[in-house]
């Protein structure tokens, strides 16, 4: 698929991997529909994507109602007139050992509102704006791409019970919407990004972040700007479907 003119839809788009993701598809011409909670951060990655020279529209949305997000997308459809692409991108994490437990004895253990909140913003709500749109795509009948942001974690990190079900789960749904879609020109597929520079890392001390880099072959952090390459291939490759690129400096958990 050519990305000029083409209509991205990218969740979790205000910040951080989906800002990185917005801009690269403006600068090859696409018109980015951003989804997310925040009106402020929003309002800057369509700044900053209107800047160069596309249309960027935003929609402050919850991922995890499926009203808002059936509306978000009718909303989008209407505006642009189309939805090629969507990359579900939004995620949130609430880390924890499933028990802790401190000289022998239980002292704590991950609690279900931990479980639940992440299940919900990044396995839910992928499902939600991956099924509406595919619907929408359908309709049109001019096929598309939707693009599932998973995580290295998803072979199971210590701490991320959650993310990592979560993460694995997103990877999964990938392989059997390109089985599913495919009779309708959807192609799908996932990224498993490594440890990356975006905001969940900028508070780290520096002792902090030369630990997690210690075990990167590479030796550093992924920059956004790389994962978003990566997601313009996969749009771009109409041989591309079904599977999960890592892009993670040759780390394995």
């Amino acid at each position: 698929m050519q990305i000029q003119g083409k209509t991205i839809a990218i969740t979790g788009a205000g910040r951080g991997l989906g800002r990185a993701m917005a801009l690269e598809f403006a600068a090859r011409g696409g018109h980015i529909a951003a989804l997310d909670l925040g009106a402020e951060d929003l309002a800057e990655t369509q700044r900053q994507c209107a800047a160069l020279g596309v249309q960027a529209r935003t929609y402050v949305c919850n991922v995890t109602a499926e009203a808002a997000v059936e509306l978000a997308f009718d909303a989008i459809v209407a505006d642009f007139g189309s939805l090629d692409v969507l990359i579900n991108n939004a995620g949130i994490v609430k880390d924890g050992l499933l028990v802790k437990v401190k000289d022998g004895e239980v002292v704590g253990k991950m609690g279900i509102e931990q479980w639940n909140a992440v299940i919900a913003v990044n396995l839910t709500g992928v499902f939600l704006c991956g099924r509406e749109a595919a619907v929408r795509m359908i309709k049109a009948g001019k096929g598309g791409v939707i693009i599932n942001i998973s995580s290295i974690s998803r072979h199971g990190n210590m701490g991320q019970t959650n993310y990592s079900a979560a993460k694995s789960g997103v990877e999964s749904m990938a392989v059997v919407w390109a089985k599913e879609l495919a009779r309708y020109g959807i192609r799908t597929g996932a990224i498993a990004p490594g440890f990356c520079a975006t905001d969940i890392l900028a508070g780290m001390t520096p002792e902090t972040l030369a630990k997690v880099t210690a075990p990167v072959p590479l030796k550093r952090l992924g920059q956004p700007s790389e994962i978003a390459h990566t997601a313009a291939y996969i749009v771009e490759n109409d041989f591309f479907s079904g599977r999960c690129i890592d892009v993670d400096g040759g780390l394995r958990l």
